[in-house]
């Protein structure tokens, strides 16, 4: 696999296996893709997948069973304890269930990881408070876990894992304990770490729609495998595995509803119907008109939808196209002649 300079983490044929009372199970198998310097880089999949131990190889809480895993173009595998150190203190982590002291400040909290670096205290009292401002809990530099709710909390997760100032960050379905408003609040806050502290985000997580509201890249998991990824909308637009269309579905409907396809299956004439995945690049052209008026071809919009991904808007349209065999031919050379991705669909 080729490493560009502007590649922070790598994952080389990745494999893990566990053995539980002589029963040995892989829960990763042959993984490779990187990750770039800015990436907000989403691994999902089903639980069981494993994500989070694919995760947890990046500051080597897991080791893989065969593979490398390079931080910055250092195999963490391979290298002392010592290294290992100055690698972890470049890896930020944030947990789905905070992981605070109870018995500690939001204050001290934040300081754990400079007063492990042995920080003068007087710089762990800027930075402190420098964190606190930026996650907006300034007001709550004294106050104990206890009285936060539960987005506070992830706030003051999220300020401590920076405290080093970390080039990357590992969130573990960081959200996924919040009900949805905190949710995007936490999201909306990750996004501002990454683009004004321009930190590497790696986030695990099931729900599809954190990878819509604020990934860029996405890496889809399945039973261990690494079943796609690639930029979300590339991804989004021409899902092409089982699972990868499952979670599109949950966010961008494309199925026919059933009171039209009672309707298609009355229509006597010939006819096929066909999914056009393309977003605003391509989108411009009206494609839909130009296949009417100059291919002669009748097309009927059966369904559509229309979501927006990373300022894309993504649109997803059912196409009934009626005419000859050579009708159809020619529509979907046309298509394709516009590298717009589409399949043939039945009902």
């Amino acid at each position: 696999m080729e490493n560009s300079n502007n590649t922070i983490i790598r994952f080389e044929n990745i494999s893990k296996e566990y053995t539980r009372n002589g029963v040995t199970t892989r829960a990763l198998d042959d993984i490779s893709f990187s990750i770039e310097k800015g990436d907000i880089y989403g691994l999902i999949g089903s639980s069981g997948a494993g994500k989070s131990t694919l995760l947890r190889m990046i500051n080597v809480l897991e080791t893989p069973s065969s593979g490398h895993v390079f931080v910055n173009g250092i195999d963490v595998n391979s290298i002392s304890q010592k290294q290992l150190s100055l690698v972890r203190k470049d890896i930020g982590i944030i947990f789905q269930d905070f992981n605070l002291l109870e018995s500690k400040s939001v204050f001290d909290n934040v300081a754990i990881p400079l007063f492990l670096k042995h920080t003068p205290k007087h710089e762990i009292a800027e930075r402190v408070t420098e964190l606190l401002r930026f996650v907006g809990l300034e007001d709550k530099a004294k106050a104990f876990p206890k009285e936060l709710s539960g987005g506070q909390k992830q706030r003051v997760g999220i300020a401590r894992a920076l405290a080093t100032n970390p080039s990357v960050l590992l969130c573990d379905e960081a959200t996924s304990a919040l009900d949805p408003n905190t949710t995007e609040s936490i999201l909306d806050l990750l996004l501002r770490v990454n683009q004004e502290l321009k930190v590497t985000i790696i986030f695990v997580t099931h729900t599809i729609r954190v990878i819509q509201k604020i990934c860029n890249k996405v890496a889809i998991l399945d039973g261990g495998k690494l079943v796609e990824h690639g930029r979300v909308i590339d991804v989004f637009s021409n899902p092409k595995s089982d699972i990868a269309k499952s979670f599109v579905q949950t966010i961008i409907p494309s199925r026919i509803p059933q009171k039209i396809k009672d309707e298609l299956n009355k229509y006597q004439d010939y006819y096929k119907l066909i999914r056009i995945y393309f977003y605003a690049e391509n989108a411009t052209d009206d494609v839909i008109w130009q296949i009417n008026n100059r291919l002669n071809v009748h097309t009927n919009v059966m369904f559509a939808s229309v979501t927006e991904i990373q300022g894309l808007v993504l649109s997803i349209i059912t196409l009934q196209i009626t005419g000859s065999e050579e009708d159809y031919i020619k529509a979907t050379d046309y298509i394709r002649s516009k590298n717009i991705s589409y399949e043939e669909i039945s009902i």
